[in-house]
């Protein structure tokens, strides 16, 4: 696998690259991706970093793994190949983004177009088996997204941290709540969202309003 990154990310992960844990999870992708199906497409496996540069990034939301159906995952969490229907949690994403903020649910649930605004639409395991949820877990992905969000929380001031699930909260931990806006809620798929605690959260309209008080762009979601 030939790792293609984004320069100010390459800055940023030099170094992760080069350690033992790295290299193994490297070759365990490797042998997946020749002997199995595999997503995303080897290529997207560093997407969501060359969607959003180290550089612009001001939010960042925390997915498990991707997809594992055909032509879904795209290498973004949550986000789906253009012209894939929307998932059950992309579409509870959608809705409470129309509750929180009147914003349509869109056709399309590429959500390049939020990478490009700065939010990291980041998975804690890049890459998983055909119809395996899990499959690619405790190979060294977890080591690697932890060192990515240690790097984010040393290194910028004033992200939003979206963290929806348990999973997600639990990455959390190297986040410190002084420098940043953390926002945690339920997960958004169905059997979680349906007990009640994803809903009504409004986090998109508190990002908003925390980078507008911080002088950045607010994200059109």
């Amino acid at each position: 696998m030939k790792i293609k990154l984004e320069e100010s990310w390459k800055v940023q992960l030099d170094d992760e690259f080069e350690k033992i844990y790295f290299q193994n999870l490297i070759n365990f992708v490797k042998k997946e991706y020749a002997s199995s199906v595999c997503y995303p497409p080897e290529t997207l496996t560093f997407n969501a970093f060359n969607k959003c540069p180290f550089d612009i990034t001001k939010v960042v939301i925390l997915g498990q793994d991707p997809y594992h159906g055909p032509n879904q995952a795209n290498g973004l969490s949550f986000s789906v190949t253009e012209g894939v229907p929307s998932p059950p949690s992309l579409t509870n994403i959608f809705k409470e983004i129309k509750k929180d903020l009147g914003v349509e649910i869109p056709k399309s649930g590429n959500l390049e177009r939020w990478a490009e605004q700065g939010v990291l639409l980041l998975n804690a395991s890049l890459t998983v088996r055909d119809n395996q949820a899990g499959s690619h877990q405790k190979q060294g992905w977890e080591t690697f997204t932890d060192a990515v969000i240690s790097k984010l929380n040393l290194e910028k001031e004033h992200l939003v941290f979206l963290l929806w699930g348990a999973l997600a909260q639990k990455k959390g931990k190297f986040i410190d709540a002084t420098k940043h806006l953390v926002l945690k809620s339920k997960h958004p798929s169905p059997l979680s969202a349906n007990q009640g605690g994803w809903f009504d959260q409004h986090h998109f309209s508190k990002t908003n309003a925390f980078l507008k008080s911080k002088g950045f762009e607010e994200i059109n979601w």
